[in-house]
């Protein structure tokens, strides 16, 4: 499939104030070429853009960030790729100063594609509509009291103690029974939460788990050396 890119459009897009992932320094080179060149990054959505120099209106290049993967490479310290397994794919060569950014913009790069976003939404509307139906649930319980007993009236002729009435508030079994009466536990009543609150509480602690997938990922990329996404 060929797709068309209006180049002025996209040119707009890389030097508008739209918001950036990622930007810095990278040394670039191409299948072809064996020496690095020096380039200004920046990363919008899936679009990996690359500069001449920082500030410059027009960027020299861009690669689309999909059905591509990103891979650590052995040729050079805290160098990776970019690599498009299609008929006719190129490979891009990047390498950083530092473990850290290498990592840092391995993970950017990873998580920046169209495909892991919808994956991504997919997951979060899932815990969204389980969040929904447990609030729908809470909100349908309906607590229900059993009437009071009324005191029975005792036979004609027979002499009636008003003492001896169950006081309210205890059964008659637990009147008889001072070690049941112990072990008989308050009702808690149940507490309504707001639909806001449950989301932002899921939210969280979906946000903890993405970080803590993409740590796992990043450390076994760095001991396989073997691809890191297969977007």
């Amino acid at each position: 499939m060929t797709m068309k890119i209006n180049e002025k459009n996209l040119c707009a897009f890389a030097s508008s104030a739209t918001p950036v992932d990622r930007d810095g320094w990278l040394d670039m080179r191409g299948e072809v070429g064996k020496s690095y060149q020096k380039r200004w990054f920046v990363l919008k959505g899936n679009l990996l853009f690359y500069f001449d120099k920082k500030g410059d209106k027009e960027p020299v290049g861009v690669i689309i960030l999909e059905g591509c993967t990103i891979e650590l490479t052995e040729e050079e310290a805290y160098s990776f790729k970019i690599s498009f397994q299609c008929e006719g794919g190129r490979t891009y060569f990047l390498c950083t100063n530092s473990q850290a950014s290498m990592e840092t913009w391995m993970k950017a790069l990873a998580c920046a594609s169209y495909d892991y976003m919808k994956l991504m939404v997919s997951d979060l509307q899932r815990q969204l509509d389980e969040a929904q139906a447990e609030a729908a649930a809470d909100a349908a319980l309906v607590t229900v009291t059993p009437p009071e007993e009324e005191p029975k009236v005792p036979p004609r002729g027979q002499r009636y103690n008003p003492f001896n009435r169950v006081p309210e508030g205890e059964s008659k079994s637990v009147q008889g029974s001072r070690h049941h009466k112990e072990n008989v536990r308050p009702e808690v009543p149940r507490k309504k939460v707001p639909f806001r609150d449950i989301h932002t509480a899921y939210g969280r602690k979906i946000l903890a788990d993405r970080s803590e997938w993409r740590a796992k990922l990043a450390k076994q990329r760095e001991e396989t050396s073997r691809p890191l996404i297969q977007l």
